[in-house]
């Protein structure tokens, strides 16, 4: 078979491992970076991989259903985040969505789904004709997504409202931070989406879940309908079911302490830079805007010397990266490459930046 061109693969911009390989120190990824959660770590080298999964995963689901307090019918099981997104937003469309609502600034799958289905995207975060997206804290800037405040005072009937909640348990404001179980506070009726993966410090294993909202089984039914038969594997199913556990959920509060404590470090070195660090960020991980007029080929000598940012441009922010926080050692590497750099020197007023 010939094609009448090259044959390129859309390229769908994420942070970590590359073509480079697995950066040395990576702070391109928002997964926590005091993990790999012990207890997950070990049901996940325990899984049994010679067998199937229940098709029906019925005892993850309620599992499941009993650590959001839901029946199993609500319970929506997905190969990964970005797979539900896709699937998600196909049934809307099939059911006859014209648009899509995404925040100013999100991750990039939202509008994907919606434009290769031939959907409008709006990019205002408010009311669609359709689907619209949430996702609480945001990303990249990790602030609370302001068209939750929408979705609590209206009460109209919109079928697909989707919360992302990827970073719910990776908050660590005192007001919303993780307590080790879902807080109350969700907005209702939406879609929840959850991946907690990222959490558990394990991103490499691709396994989420939804729940659907009150009386809406038979949008769940829909939604298990489009899926592949064993859309979660073993190592998934063992993922979500150590989500579950107690002492599992106890590490994950006890390891926010300690993110809390080198998220301040981060910024602060940060803003030692020179950098303008945006400050109101919520979660385990925050922009900031590097003082340089040459960021792409900076971020690309920090490449080539092990470290990753994430260029932020993608998501709307043009000379902004985005940091997860990594512990003090991989921040000062960062510190160290940065003024490695050439041309560059160090502020002679540390921390005269102010944030945005």
């Amino acid at each position: 078979m010939t094609f009448p061109g090259p044959f390129c693969l859309p390229v769908q911009l994420h942070g970590g491992p590359d073509a480079a390989g697995i950066p040395v120190f990576d702070f391109s990824t928002n997964s926590n970076a005091c993990g790999p959660c012990p207890e997950a770590l070990h049901a996940l080298q325990s899984a049994d991989a010679t067998r199937y999964p229940d098709p029906a995963y019925t005892a993850l689901r309620e599992a499941l259903g009993a650590f959001h307090g839901v029946s199993p019918g609500r319970i929506v099981l997905a190969a990964s985040a970005s797979e539900f997104i896709h699937r998600i937003t196909a049934l809307a469309a099939q059911q006859g969505a014209v648009q899509v609502a995404v925040p100013p600034h999100s991750y990039g799958d939202y509008a994907q789904a919606a434009q290769v289905r031939g959907l409008e995207v709006l990019r205002s975060g408010g009311a669609a004709a359709g689907l619209q997206w949430a996702c609480e804290p945001s990303s990249p800037l990790g602030v609370e997504d302001s068209s939750l405040r929408g979705w609590r005072q209206s009460d109209a009937d919109v079928a697909w409202r989707v919360l992302d909640c990827a970073y719910v348990p990776l908050r660590l404001d005192a007001e919303g931070a993780w307590t080790g179980a879902p807080s109350p506070r969700m907005p209702s009726p939406c879609w929840q989406l959850w991946t907690p993966n990222k959490a558990l410090g394990l991103t490499g294993v691709r396994a989420a879940y939804a729940i659907a909202p009150p009386d809406c089984e038979e949008q769940a039914l829909g939604l298990t309908a489009l899926a592949s038969s064993w859309p979660v594997g073993a190592h998934g199913v063992a993922l979500l079911q150590a989500w579950t556990q107690a002492t599992v959920q106890q590490w994950l509060v006890h390891s926010l302490r300690t993110l809390g404590d080198w998220k301040a470090r981060q910024q602060t070195l940060c803003t030692d830079l020179g950098w303008a660090v945006h400050s109101r960020s919520l979660a385990n991980y925050f922009c900031a805007q590097p003082a340089t007029n040459t960021l792409q080929s900076d971020l690309a000598a920090l490449r080539a010397s092990g470290i990753k940012l994430r260029d932020a441009t993608s998501f709307g922010l043009h000379g902004t990266v985005r940091l997860g926080v990594l512990a003090p050692a991989a921040q000062d590497a960062l510190q160290a490459a940065w003024q490695a750099l050439p041309g560059r020197t160090i502020p002679h007023s540390i921390g005269s930046r102010e944030t945005l």
